[in-house]
């Protein structure tokens, strides 16, 4: 049994269930755009030919300060909380998601993470998978730092 359960197989006698499956007790840790996070593949990119990852971001310590204005290349990313609280800073607003809070970033939108709660968890949806992050100016009236 592979630690991801798909239902790709090689052939009939190898059939594999139509879903993927990933133990809590068994769990893969994939590299993450910050060192103070830790990231928990969910099986879904493999499972998805790359059309759709979804992992858990949990924070290894609080935010000392602000990842910078950046945007992400994909066509969307939702971030549902899990525990404590991001603060983000969009052109028009700054935001707290909190336990329990969703939220849907398109493609394309610049933002900021500002501050954070000393640790926290939360699923992180990309479509697609290989989600890049390029920074970029901060909006009129923003500074870098938020």
């Amino acid at each position: 049994m592979t630690k991801a359960q798909t239902a790709a197989a090689a052939s009939p006698d190898e059939r594999q269930p139509p879903f993927t499956l990933v133990r809590k007790d068994d769990p893969t840790f994939v590299p993450g755009r910050r060192d103070f996070m830790t990231y928990r593949d969910l099986g879904v990119t493999a499972a998805s030919g790359g059309r759709i990852r979804a992992q858990i971001t949990s924070a290894k310590e609080g935010l000392t300060r602000p990842t910078g204005w950046h945007t992400h290349i994909c066509e969307g990313q939702i971030v549902y909380m899990l525990s404590g609280w991001v603060d983000l800073a969009f052109e028009d607003d700054t935001i707290r998601i909190e336990e329990g809070d969703s939220l849907y970033i398109p493609g394309g939108t610049p933002h900021n993470e500002i501050a954070t709660s000393d640790t926290f968890d939360l699923i992180e949806i990309s479509v697609p998978a290989d989600m890049g992050t390029e920074p970029c100016n901060p909006p009129p009236g923003w500074r870098e730092d938020g």
